[in-house]
């Protein structure tokens, strides 16, 4: 049986002196009936996956719909120039962000971080890092089960799809999955991977899903960008001392409870929300949805 809290793992932690990734590993062992090694494995595949996902990505492709593609190509133009407003490392972020988005919506392979939408998150945040500092791969590994296990405990107290809690549950889980992950990277303990969760999921707490004619294209990619910096800044926030006033597990929990009051219109049917809007309207009548 997975974590169904972060206070379980955390029990889990200190009671055998483990690390945060070694008791989701085991317990992912343990609930799927494979070795350590098998777990291991099946991770660092996902990782390999991931890098070859980004590093696949076509500036000159773009969706069926004709509503994004070439937005990583441009970020990627801008960043050339040297001008950027968060520097460097964000804007490679950014940029890696989009690219993935692009990647789903161009119907290339990704790997859902926790969904297909929310899938430029945690590679924006990780891939970036591990190249931009060449961090050893098995430490990107465990930084995996990190985000994996946050993502489970998400899934078993609230919700990871749109349709269900709005694109908090989608882009917010992937942002507190990234930033648990980063924050341990970093050095974090469990207890700061608990706050930097927290704090990523607070701040897009009540997000809502309204894609365009029900794509995942607009304007869930550029929402991926807000996931990974969101991230970034929340897993700051923790590494500096930080900390959540509300216990992460209670802020999963809250997340529930704002995406139970969330109207249907606001949850991935493409009714409200920008999905509503004049412009999304001219672009459902085009596409003759």
């Amino acid at each position: 049986m997975s974590y169904q809290s972060m206070e379980e793992a955390r029990l889990r932690c200190d009671k055998d002196k483990i690390p945060f990734w070694k008791a989701v590993q085991l317990e992912d062992a343990d609930e799927r009936g494979v070795t350590e090694e098998e777990s291991w494995t099946q991770m660092t595949n996902m990782w390999q996956s991931m890098l070859e996902n980004l590093d696949a990505y076509d500036p000159n492709l773009v969706s069926r719909s004709g509503l994004v593609g070439k937005e990583g190509g441009l970020m990627d133009a801008y960043l050339q120039k040297g001008d950027t407003l968060c520097g460097d490392f964000m804007a490679k972020v950014m940029a890696n962000a989009l690219k993935m988005g692009c990647n789903n919506a161009c119907m290339k392979r990704i790997v859902a971080a926790p969904t297909a939408g929310a899938c430029g998150v945690l590679p924006a945040v990780l891939v970036t890092y591990y190249r931009e500092y060449d961090v050893p791969d098995e430490k990107m590994i465990e930084a995996m089960y990190v985000a994996a296990g946050i993502g489970q405990i998400i899934a078993n107290r609230a919700y990871l799809a749109g349709a269900s809690g709005g694109c908090q549950a989608e882009i917010g889980s992937g942002s507190g999955m990234a930033a648990g992950a980063i924050c341990y990277i970093r050095g974090g303990d469990t207890g700061r991977i608990g706050d930097a969760c927290a704090m990523a999921l607070k701040n897009l707490m009540g997000l809502v899903c309204d894609p365009v004619g029900g794509l995942v294209e607009v304007p869930c990619v550029k929402r991926n960008v807000g996931g990974a910096v969101n991230a970034l800044a929340a897993a700051d926030m923790a590494l500096a001392g930080i900390t959540s006033k509300i216990p992460v597990d209670q802020v999963i929990d809250a997340m529930k409870e704002v995406g139970d009051k969330m109207d249907v219109s606001l949850r991935e049917t493409g009714i409200g929300g920008v999905a509503g809007s004049p412009a999304a309207m001219e672009v459902v009548e085009r596409l003759d949805m």
